[in-house]
């Protein structure tokens, strides 16, 4: 003999949806009355169940959450809608410019002078043979190649010689 068992589910009166023109994240608890996260199944203060579950009321919160474009940076726990705190963007350059002030470019040949340096460095070790003497002009050459390019090359690019002024001065 065979048993049939059926599932029986019942069937809600209301349709079930969110208020999705509320912009608050955040309700008061009807437990305990404190201000707690709209959307999460459990009031965080008392632990009353908000919602029946947590699917639904993460369901809820994202239809609540596409309804609004400037509600996509939101999260289920905030209490409130986070603000753009980003501000405006600044170039700094160009504002820096404009005041007078000076602001180095970034360049690349302390860089080679310090790698330079170390084979120099290493030149000074009493090691045997032609070895030094490697050390020594491979490490004078990087040298110098980021020296004269720092010096001549960076520095004329950063301060052209003008030809405007009539006392003979430069202006920097």
């Amino acid at each position: 003999m065979r048993i049939e068992s059926k599932t029986i589910v019942a069937v809600a009166n209301k349709p079930r949806y969110v208020d999705v023109s509320n912009p608050s994240l955040s309700v008061q608890c009807p437990n305990c009355g404190l201000r707690t996260q709209r959307f999460l199944d459990h009031c965080r203060n008392c632990g009353y169940k908000l919602w029946p579950s947590s699917e639904l009321a993460s369901a809820a919160f994202k239809a609540w959450r596409d309804a609004d474009p400037s509600r996509a940076e939101t999260t289920r726990y905030d209490l409130d809608v986070p603000e753009d705190t980003a501000g405006p963007e600044v170039d700094y350059a160009a504002r820096a410019h404009q005041l007078g002030i000076h602001i180095f470019p970034s360049s690349n040949y302390p860089f080679t002078i310090c790698v330079g340096a170390l084979f120099l460095g290493l030149a000074a070790v009493p090691v045997p043979g032609p070895v030094r003497i490697a050390f020594l002009v491979i490490g004078l050459l990087i040298f110098l190649i980021g020296l004269v390019g720092w010096v001549l090359v960076e520095d004329v690019r950063m301060f052209p010689t003008d030809g405007s002024s009539a006392s003979g001065e430069a202006h920097h």
